[in-house]
């Protein structure tokens, strides 16, 4: 089980939700292990914000991310007009997990430059 914070806009308290199914080693993740994280992410923030409802089915479109250090790890946020999310820490390198997230976005490879 992976624990998320969610904040669903509006709303003045976070809760905590979990996801099952994700091994918590993610050093060794694969793409597919990501989606279902990233699918996961959403579909909680979906719950908190109607807790009765039926979800919906889930795209991988439509919303900010970011891989961010912190202690242990990294975080994985996801930030639209509904809410924020978040999970973590993950022991995974960042730059790994921010291409791993790229690829399953469907995006264009992370540039590295500094402009």
């Amino acid at each position: 089980m992976i624990d998320v914070d969610v904040w669903v806009r509006g709303h003045q308290d976070a809760k905590t939700e979990k996801i099952g199914g994700i091994d918590s080693d993610a050093a060794s993740w694969t793409d597919d292990e990501v989606k279902q994280l990233l699918e996961g992410m959403l579909l909680a923030l979906q719950r908190a914000n109607d807790p009765g409802g039926v979800p919906p089915e889930v795209t991988l479109r439509g919303f900010s991310w970011i891989v961010s250090p912190d202690k242990g790890g990294v975080l994985v946020h996801l930030e639209m007009q509904l809410g924020t999310v978040s999970a973590g820490p993950f022991a995974i390198d960042e730059a790994r997990l921010t291409d791993m997230i790229s690829r399953v976005m469907g995006g264009p490879k992370v540039s590295t430059l500094v402009h």
